[in-house]
């Protein structure tokens, strides 16, 4: 029996952006954006409650994550669960993703948090998917556009 805790620890990962809060909240929330730096289309209408889903952008059409609202307080607060084995069996409670948007004068503070992983292969994956998408979106707002090449495709320990 469990009591709905999981023992893999929660991640924390916090940039900072030189940009609006408004332009971060847009880029969390907005497919065209988002397709741009992630290289999936957030879709959903951002009401709590309201379903949401990651969709590739590669013309498949397939849908990786799902989730819901929990939160929406725009521009500095949104609150989503986050579950990457929609079609699973067994289905698992989903993960939660929290991002945090902390303007202070010209720049942001974003911090996503990203709790209860059900194991440790989906602590890694996020460990390093994380930071890549979040360089992502940094560079799309501090310059116009995403980084050179997918940071996420880079292997791990390339030097």
């Amino acid at each position: 029996m469990t009591d709905g805790t999981t023992s893999v620890p929660t991640y924390v990962y916090v940039t900072y952006i030189r940009a609006s809060a408004e332009q971060v909240w847009q880029a969390l929330t907005d497919a065209d954006l988002t397709a741009r730096y992630w290289g999936h289309a957030n879709i959903s209408d951002w009401q709590p409650g309201s379903a949401w889903e990651h969709r590739r952008v590669d013309g498949s059409g397939v849908v990786d994550v799902v989730g819901e609202v929990i939160k929406a307080e725009p521009p500095t607060c949104l609150v989503i669960t986050f579950e990457d084995t929609p079609d699973a069996e067994t289905p698992r409670e989903p993960s939660t993703v929290t991002f945090l948007v902390e303007p202070h004068q010209d720049i942001v503070r974003l911090t996503v948090t990203h709790e209860n992983l059900p194991n440790q292969e989906m602590l890694h994956g996020i460990s390093r998917g994380w930071p890549a998408v979040l360089a992502n979106l940094k560079s799309l707002l501090e310059t116009g556009d995403v980084l050179p090449q997918a940071p996420w495709e880079m292997s791990p320990g390339h030097v």
